[in-house]
């Protein structure tokens, strides 16, 4: 299993064909995300299946809470941070991402409507487990810290899982 700290952006009002300038006006708060992937079964089969490796039950958790804009100085910047047992694994500014916020908003609205409560997954830094060499995975016992500056963190235990 691996990690992807994001910053989840809930949106707050009906949003289709949104123009990039207009991108924030729709956005409700900002909250923390960790896109978990079981890589294995992302790349199994005859082609490769992305969304399936993040849809077992208790991935994509989101948290603490969900910041408003106006208590968030500068919405476009916010450090995000990932930690495995006290190991820094990830740090990057949101202002360092490729999509930025008002064009990922744009971009999904043109393809599909967004309502009150949609949530997107804005990308993850540097740092990933799949991308290091030698590749670092989620292991029994590790804790996985998700932070964002001025959104709080969140914090995982992992255990095998028993299968019957």
């Amino acid at each position: 299993m691996d990690w992807e700290i994001e910053l989840v952006v809930v949106i707050g009002r009906y949003a289709v064909f949104v123009e990039q300038e207009l991108g924030w006006d729709h956005v409700a708060g900002l909250t923390v995300g960790q896109d978990l992937s079981e890589r294995q079964l992302q790349l199994r089969g005859p082609a490769p299946q992305y969304s399936l490796g993040k849809s077992y039950a208790g991935f994509g958790p989101i948290g603490p809470a969900v910041v408003t804009l106006d208590e968030i100085p500068d919405p476009s910047d916010v450090e995000l941070n990932c930690v495995i047992n006290c190991e820094d694994i990830q740090r990057d500014r949101s202002s360092s991402m490729i999509f930025k916020v008002p064009e990922l908003i744009a971009h999904i609205s043109g393809v599909c409507a967004m309502y009150p409560g949609d949530l997107i997954f804005t990308g993850t830094p540097s740092g990933i487990g799949n991308r290091r060499v030698p590749q670092r995975f989620l292991q029994d016992g590790d804790e996985l810290v998700s932070r964002i500056e001025r959104l709080g963190e969140m914090r995982h235990r992992f255990r095998k899982a028993e299968r019957k």
